[in-house]
Order: structure tokens, then C-alpha cells, then sequence
């Protein structure tokens, strides 16, 4: 018997706050997504305001290669011809694509690093949420390093090596130490953290043109 969805249908307020282009040429734009905004159109008719739409409002030859959370900020990267598009998907798929992230975690997380390699999988019964799943789950790494702790939270820097959904978000819940603000894996942390406290901070991959190795940084909001 199918479970009832656990998760609330969130309701989709997306931020009016204007492009923020970190970098653009002929190849590449390169944007610090808001939180609050979906990369790509929704299902739900509600849900056509997004970064790549606006993107396109004023860079009509933008083309989606990845995609954020729409609770997570931070640096995005989009392609400017086919060619660029399919140069950059395989920088990902092929794992030379490089990220790091920002997050606010609840408790103190100890030791100062560490690494995390749990596969994950689909909670089928309570979609959108992903799951530890070791017997039919994907391979899913997540390193972390500590940058500062206070008494009820901890602040970190985290380095995936697998783009799985959900990945930092699920493989901080395993560690016992949820990212704040999280609606879906610490819902009851969004009173004191009205946003996800994750942040792509940094991206580096192979220029689609040159072919050499570019980063771009976008520094944590919070």
C-alpha cells in the first residue's frame, strides 16, 4: 500500500532580485544563483520563473548544462552554444567538473574532516526525498573540512565528488548533522533559518573554447 507524502507541497514565492553575472564570453555564462529560485521551469504551472528564463530574457543564447537545488545558492554555470553545452555536460559527467560548498549545520560536527560514502537512492514513498540506500543506492561521496563552530552549530566547507540528488543534504542528515533551514531533511530548524543554509561557493572546469582549467567564486550570503 502506497504511503501518503510526508513533504508538503512547498509554495514557490521565487526572489525578485536582479542577475547577478559573475563572467560571460562567448562560451559561457556564469551566474550566482539566488535562493528561493528554481534553475529550470517547474512541472507546475506556477512554476516557469526561473534562473535559465531570465537568464534568456537577457542573454537569448543561454543553454542549461547542470542545475542547483532551488533552495541552494550560489555559482551556476550555463552554455552559450551547442557545442559549449555538450563540452561543459561532460565536464560533469565525467567528474573533472570541480565544486565546493558553504553549509550551516546543526550541532557540532566532529572531527574537523572527514569524508562520507554512503550511496544514495530515492524514497520512493516520500518523494522529493532522497535516502541512505545500500542495497540499491548510487555511489555518493561527500567530503568535509570544518571552518568554524559555534555552541549549537557548525560551519563547513563541503567538496562533493558525485552529483547525486539531494547529496549534501542527505549526507549531512546521515552524519546526525543536518544543514539548517533544510525544509525537507530539518523542517524543524526553518523557524530560526528561513533559507537552506547550503552555498555552491566555488566551480572549477575546463573552458569549452581554451581548454584551460577556469574557477569562478561566489562568496556564502550568510
Amino acid at each position: 500500500m502506497h504511503k501518503p507524502s510526508l513533504i508538503p507541497d512547498f509554495a514557490y514565492d521565487p526572489p525578485d532580485t536582479p542577475l547577478d553575472i559573475l563572467y560571460e564570453d562567448a562560451a559561457i555564462l556564469v551566474v550566482n544563483k539566488p535562493a528561493g529560485l528554481l534553475t529550470v521551469p517547474g512541472k507546475l504551472e506556477n512554476r516557469q520563473d526561473c534562473l535559465v528564463t531570465r537568464l534568456q530574457a537577457a542573454r537569448w543564447d543561454a543553454l542549461t548544462v547542470h542545475r542547483l537545488d532551488c533552495d541552494t545558492s550560489g555559482v551556476i554555470i550555463f552554455a552559450r552554444t551547442k557545442q559549449a553545452q555538450g563540452f561543459l555536460g561532460q565536464e560533469f559527467e565525467q567528474r573533472r567538473a570541480q565544486k565546493t560548498y558553504i553549509a550551516r549545520l546543526q550541532g557540532n560536527l566532529t572531527p574537523d574532516s572527514g569524508t562520507v560514502d554512503m550511496p544514495l537512492g530515492s524514497d520512493w514513498d516520500y518523494r522529493p526525498r532522497q535516502k541512505v540506500d545500500h542495497q540499491h543506492g548510487r555511489p555518493a561521496v561527500t567530503d568535509w573540512q570544518v571552518i568554524d563552530r559555534t555552541a549549537t552549530e557548525t560551519r563547513v566547507r563541503l567538496t562533493p565528488h558525485t552529483g547525486r540528488s539531494h547529496q549534501l543534504r542527505v549526507h549531512m542528515l546521515a552524519l546526525g548533522h543536518p544543514i539548517l533551514g533544510d525544509q525537507i531533511y530539518a523542517p524543524d530548524t526553518t523557524a530560526t533559518h528561513p533559507r537552506l543554509m547550503l552555498h555552491a561557493e566555488t566551480l572549477s572546469l575546463h573552458h569549452p573554447t581554451t581548454g584551460q582549467r577556469v574557477s569562478f567564486t561566489a562568496p556564502a550570503p550568510f
